[in-house]
């Protein structure tokens, strides 16, 4: 893999040279249960078997600050401010002590979400799209981004199914059901979790839309099934790393 140069968002980190990072950090995006995190689990596999170094990193999962996020989101009471900054520290510290280090020693970096779903739920919580830009300023510039498209239409009967399947785990203490921030029950969106989950995710699609050629998506039909969703993010992906 070539040693082309990423670069900040903003004002970055002042005492980070980029310049030798000869990995790549790829990003697939898209909204809550569209099913990035499936295909990113065969991604890594798929990678490694061609013989690629692979780390994967996603939301929340900092040592420092992944646990304090849940415990807040369990209560129901963030803020945007402190939604939004919460986020900024978990990334900030992932990219410090997995992210950087990770692309200084040459390997792939699938991440499951990064900025743009940041932004995303930021503005449609109400958060001016100039300042949550500057929030993450420090942010690297990935050398991809695989937007994982779909519409509401398709969206909420995959969404439902999971949760069919999911309900049966769920008297015996396992599972996830509708999510309260994923659903926007804290913008008061509708009368329970169906009618809010729905509103919000047309809002958070909306601003994926706007994103997409701000930051130059590379979009993936995400309707289709796993298999050619599967394919066609493999294409994209080997692309970038053997041209990049």
């Amino acid at each position: 893999m070539s040693g082309k140069r990423i670069s900040f968002f903003g004002d970055g980190i002042p005492y980070h040279n980029l310049a030798d990072l000869t990995g790549k950090l790829i990003v697939i995006e898209g909204t809550d249960g569209v099913g990035r995190s499936t295909q990113i689990e065969d991604l890594k596999k798929w990678l490694e078997v061609k013989g690629f170094g692979v780390m994967t990193t996603g939301w929340t999962r900092s040592p420092l600050i992944g646990k304090t996020i849940e415990k807040a989101k369990a209560g129901h009471g963030l803020n945007i401010n402190t939604f939004n900054l919460l986020y900024a520290a978990d990334l900030a510290d992932r990219l410090e002590h997995q992210i950087i280090p990770a692309l200084k020693s040459g390997f792939v970096v699938l991440a499951d979400r990064y900025i743009y779903t940041a932004f995303a739920r930021a503005v449609v919580r109400g958060a001016d799209r100039a300042w949550i830009r500057e929030v993450f300023g420090f942010a690297i510039a990935p050398d991809a981004v695989f937007y994982m498209k779909i519409g509401i239409g398709d969206l909420v009967p995959r969404v439902i199914n999971s949760q069919t399947l999911n309900q049966r785990y769920l008297d015996e203490g396992a599972g996830e059901g509708m999510d309260y921030w994923e659903s926007g029950m804290d913008l008061r969106l509708g009368e329970d979790f169906y009618d809010s989950f729905v509103e919000y995710q047309k809002r958070v699609l909306e601003e994926f839309d706007l994103m997409t050629g701000e930051f130059i998506f590379r979009t993936v039909d995400a309707s289709k099934s796993f298999e050619e969703v599967n394919r066609n993010l493999k294409e994209g992906i080997l692309t970038v790393i053997e041209n990049g």
